[in-house]
């Protein structure tokens, strides 16, 4: 049981240590990652010429890097971002335009009388490029101010942070001494429990021991009255495989001569099919060729009667010789039938029909 709870508490150390490992490692590579960004932002704002930030700014495929949109603040990632896409720290100027632009601003506070003296000292920049400059200027600033506030919580953030991290270690040490301590006293406690139980261990052993010779001689005696039992039960089992061999040996010999007789009865009732069969096949076929025959009469008469036919016909058609004209028009004539039947009705009287019979009404009904 001790052994458990020194396992626990050891695995609950290795856990706590791990992580506080993992949260500074993660809090040294934000801070290595933070400074490196704003070292980039310096040198790209030093080391970047004017013609190359209004490439970019016109084409507008300056690249985001994606790691540091996914580690860094939300304003710092503005503030990178506005100054890829606006040419840099200088806004796409050169150095001494951007320097006597922002003597003017300092001078006058960004008040809008600057705009006069600057257009004195850049000669070739307009009015509305002055104005376009210090719109821009007034979001730089907003933009670098929002960094920089960003970056202070950040780093207050993680200084909460190592506080709570420090905290926390300090419970769990707390906790590792009052864990201790109970170590202690469970230790004790065990060690006392232990003693007790090994006394307990030790009359339950002997009274055991008493009870296991006690089992050992009853067991020796049922061992000896099984044996006695087994040797009888085996004498009676060989007596009766004797009677039960001797018993299959007379079943199997009256099942030979069953089937012995089985089978001459069979080949007798096989004999006997085949002759009715033969004498069955010898009618059939005397049937079937009497059959042929009266067909073969029958379609002899038959060709006898055609022939006969048709040599009366030709006999016919020898004496009766039929000569028609082609008279097309006799379509359009009407047919001998037709002027009989004309006739006939012509010759009957047509008289209208002013009485047409009905049913007789019932006098219950006449009235109604």
């Amino acid at each position: 049981m001790m052994e458990e709870v020194e396992n626990v508490i050891h695995c609950f150390k290795e856990e706590q240590r791990l992580i506080y490992e993992d949260l500074m490692k993660e809090e040294k590579s934000t801070t290595n990652e933070l400074r490196a960004l704003e070292k980039k932002i310096d040198t790209w704002a030093l080391h970047s010429s004017t013609r190359e930030r209004v490439f970019n700014l016109l084409s507008g495929k300056v690249p985001v890097d994606k790691t540091l949109q996914n580690h860094l603040p939300k304003e710092v990632v503005e503030f990178e971002r506005f100054l890829q896409q606006t040419g840099g720290r200088q806004g796409g100027w050169d150095d001494y335009d951007h320097q006597q632009f922002l003597k003017a601003w300092t001078k006058h506070k960004g008040k809008s009388v600057y705009i006069e003296e600057a257009l004195e000292y850049l000669s070739g920049r307009t009015k509305e490029d002055i104005q376009q400059h210090g719109t821009w200027y007034q979001e730089f600033m907003i933009l670098e101010e929002r960094k920089k506030e960003s970056i202070q919580k950040w780093k207050l953030k993680k200084q909460q942070e190592k506080q709570e991290i420090f905290k926390e270690n300090q419970k769990s040490k707390e906790m590792k001494r009052e864990n201790l301590q109970q170590e202690a006293a469970q230790k004790q406690k065990a060690e006392a429990e232990r003693k007790k139980q090994q006394a307990a261990i030790e009359a339950w052993k002997r009274h055991k021991e008493i009870e296991f010779a006690r089992k050992q001689a009853s067991r020796l005696k049922e061992e000896e009255e099984k044996e006695k039992r087994q040797q009888k039960d085996r004498r009676r089992h060989f007596q009766l495989k004797l009677l039960l061999e001797k018993h299959i040996q007379q079943k199997e010999e009256q099942k030979a001569q069953q089937r012995l007789e089985k089978e001459k009865r069979e080949d007798a009732e096989r004999e006997e099919r085949k002759r009715i069969a033969a004498e069955e096949i010898s009618k059939f076929q005397e049937r079937d060729l009497h059959k042929l025959e009266l067909k073969i009469l029958e379609k002899q008469t038959k060709e006898e009667e055609k022939k006969e036919k048709e040599r009366r016909l030709a006999k016919l058609r020898e004496k009766v010789e039929v000569h028609v004209t082609r008279d097309p028009s006799r379509l359009y004539k009407p047919t001998k039938g037709w002027e009989e039947r004309t006739k006939e009705i012509g010759s009957t009287d047509v008289q209208a029909l002013t009485y047409i019979p009905h049913r007789a009404v019932p006098t219950w009904r006449q009235g109604l």
